[in-house]
């Protein structure tokens, strides 16, 4: 999720882009992996700068000593056991800036990681989202402008599609996107935030079956022209939650391109990556901002039935980009970026109860983190009883 310094208007209006606080990614990074879709060599697009802060810590691990990966057992539909409160299941982080994903437990424990395995096509990776079958997770990076598909299992990287730090809006070229997950028939769905166009892309062939939104057209008329989305939720029947960053419109599009309906976001100034409610029926959203919220509203009313904002303290959220509500308790996950930390929030008393990270401290030991900005939540293997007892 992009950093912002300057209200949006005025970073549309004077420059058309969408961050300041990352730089402008120059120099292009070598090829994919093998048989990587999108990374084969290609002159086209604009090389970007590639700066000190975007690298991030370089290719770190925890030096944890990972156990056995138990099997898919569950599903979204029948999730494995609960852990009960605070959190229910693991959680995979893209911990953004240690270039990695790691999947902790409730207990802390880190269960599964995937270091970068090649700064030169993979590099802050910014969200994360499971296949519908558990053994896949889908990776988009921003500032290094492509996007991936993990293996879960194998921990590789089996495609690619974008070319490494360099920007376009032509064939596999992509600017800044945002957002990635797998549909069930296996197809990529994006934001691509400064083309202003949400993809759905064939990881097949590597080629884009669905585009809404054109670039260079950044306003807000959905399904035909987007203003600057950075979300694209797929929801259980299909459709897909589509947020736009200017005037936090969040609209509901059926795949087949019907516009169902388009609500602007109460109480929010900068919109990031809107989830359904567990029961369908509203809306999540996080306001990345300083000092930041996050809302739950009615898109039928347009009007919140539930708000997290706290102005200072510990409970204050620093450009937080997700939050969820989570299976089982109904509380709320919230990747709380740079505050380096993740926490889960209690739906009733709004107390942190669960935070993995150290609030505004830097690292990838086990306990650290370096500017999280995506989560999914594993309900899919039985972490609890694969464990041993601590």
């Amino acid at each position: 999720m992009t950093r912002i310094k300057r209200p949006l208007r005025a970073v549309v209006a004077a420059a058309g882009l969408l961050s300041l606080g990352l730089g402008l990614p120059a120099a292009a990074s070598p090829a994919g992996p093998a048989g990587a879709g999108g990374a084969q060599g290609s002159a086209d697009g604009v090389a970007v700068k590639v700066t000190p802060d975007m690298r991030g810590a370089g290719i770190v691990s925890s030096g944890v000593v990972l156990p056995p990966i138990p099997p898919v057992t569950g599903s979204r539909a029948k999730p494995v056991p609960s852990w009960g409160k605070p959190l229910p299941y693991p959680i995979v982080i893209a911990d953004r800036r240690n270039n990695r994903l790691i999947e902790v437990a409730p207990d802390k424990r880190i269960v599964w990681e995937f270091p970068s395995p090649d700064l030169g096509y993979y590099r802050g990776n910014e969200d994360v989202n499971f296949s519908s079958d558990g053994k896949l997770l889908a990776v988009s990076e921003e500032d290094n402008y492509d996007l991936h598909i993990v293996d879960y299992e194998k921990r590789v990287v089996t495609w690619t599609f974008g070319i490494p730090d360099r920007r376009g809006r032509s064939g596999r070229l992509l600017n800044y996107p945002d957002d990635a997950h797998l549909l069930e028939d296996g197809q990529f769905l994006t934001a691509d935030i400064r083309n202003c166009r949400v993809l759905i892309i064939d990881p097949k062939e590597s080629r884009i079956t669905t585009q809404w939104g054109q670039p260079g057209q950044c306003r807000h008329n959905p399904p035909h022209q987007l203003a600057w989305p950075n979300g694209a939720t797929p929801l259980d029947n299909g459709d897909i939650l589509v947020t736009e960053i200017t005037d936090a419109w969040i609209s509901r599009i059926t795949r087949a391109g019907k516009l169902l309906w388009s609500v602007r976001a109460p109480k929010i100034r900068y919109p990031s990556d809107a989830f359904p409610t567990l029961d369908g029926q509203q809306v999540i959203v996080a306001d990345f901002v300083k000092p930041g919220r996050v809302v739950i509203f009615n898109p039928r009313t347009g009007k919140p039935s539930w708000e997290y904002f706290r102005s200072e303290g510990e409970g204050a959220l620093d450009h937080p980009s997700i939050a969820r509500e989570l299976p089982d308790t109904g509380d709320v996950l919230i990747v709380d970026d740079l505050n380096d930390r993740v926490i889960v929030v209690d739906r009733q008393t709004q107390a942190i109860i669960w935070q993995y990270g150290v609030t505004r401290v830097k690292g990838h030991a086990p306990g650290y983190l370096n500017y999280p900005d995506g989560v999914d939540i594993d309900v899919f293997r039985d972490w609890k009883h694969a464990l041993p007892p601590r």
